[in-house]
């Protein structure tokens, strides 16, 4: 199947100030032509966004599809964490289920037929909560079309309401939780363990500090024992990386190199189990190389903690 003449799923769409890349990546929604939009953008930071947000929010005037539009646009500045939370909130009080793209994130032509294929087929299966875009290892895991893991990536994805009613921005669970030493039966060695129980100790003390969303949804998926579904091959390019106004993508990333293949016949595993070795491999080439630059943080704001005698 190469057509989109079925595709009926709900398509969400942050924007912010990047009207280069957000017009190419609109594009790309274009051609599936979804019948319901949600757009949803952040105010300005500094006075010369205002032009840059008001170019970047032209763009959606440019639909030339039957389609139903809605926006949700803010004056202020809420940063890229609560911006995007708050927003998927305001999507699922609407919706039972959609797919998700920043302005950067670039998918391939197949992303929304595999998307509304997972929707559809694990729209009842409380165990599967969210859908990834990415492979980031970009390697075969198995010989279907997807393979099951713990980890969610989040440029290019899809959900359902019935998941992300257990998102929670502040992760009030998260003490109960690591008092009760359930993240070892999630993470396969203490290295692992260590790495994720110090990424939650700082969003659950600040989550404003790291302007994340993310993390918390990770949380949110491991507290219920939830599994995401991951392609066997990459289907989302992002495309922000190592630019002037960057927030997360910098730096020499190997995600930032990633090819793309498309997914257009898509053959189902026979069992719905995570694939360990798959989330070895991601932990060990994405999240590992980040523990350093996460413990500077932690140390920096625990120093900054001592010295003003104040919380962040």
């Amino acid at each position: 199947m190469n057509s989109m003449t079925s595709f009926k799923t709900p398509v969400v769409f942050f924007i912010f100030n990047r009207p280069d890349l957000t017009e190419i990546v609109f594009k790309a929604i274009a051609q599936a032509k979804p019948q319901k939009l949600f757009v949803i953008a952040d105010g300005p930071r500094f006075p010369e966004d205002v032009e840059k947000c008001e170019k970047t929010r032209a763009i959606i005037e440019t639909i030339d599809w039957d389609c139903k539009v809605f926006t949700h646009f803010s004056e202020h500045n809420l940063g890229c964490g609560w911006r995007i939370a708050s927003g998927i909130d305001w999507v699922f009080s609407q919706v039972e289920e959609a797919i998700f793209f920043e302005d950067d994130t670039l998918p391939t032509p197949s992303f929304f037929h595999f998307c509304q294929t997972m929707l559809e087929r694990y729209r009842d299966d409380e165990r599967v909560m969210h859908i990834n875009g990415d492979n980031f290892v970009n390697q075969d895991r198995t010989s279907y079309s997807y393979y099951f893991s713990k980890y969610m990536h989040c440029w290019g994805w899809a959900s359902w309401r019935r998941a992300w009613k257990h998102f929670d921005y502040y992760m009030k669970t998260w003490s109960e939780f690591k008092k009760a030493g359930l993240l070892k039966y999630i993470c396969k060695n203490r290295y692992e363990e260590r790495y994720w129980r110090g990424v939650f100790d700082q969003m659950y003390e600040d989550p404003q500090l790291m302007n994340a969303w993310d993390f918390q949804w990770m949380y949110a998926i491991w507290s219920q024992g939830g599994l995401v579904i991951a392609p066997n091959k990459n289907l989302i390019s992002n495309l922000g990386f190592n630019r002037s106004d960057a927030v997360h993508t910098y730096g020499n990333d190997p995600r930032s190199r990633l090819a793309t293949t498309d997914i257009w016949e898509v053959s189902h595993p026979p069992f719905v189990v995570s694939n360990w070795e798959a989330d070895r491999r991601t932990f060990d080439h994405i999240f590992r190389v980040q523990v350093d630059p996460l413990m500077k943080i932690r140390r920096r704001v625990s120093l900054m903690k001592q010295k003003y005698s104040f919380r962040t």
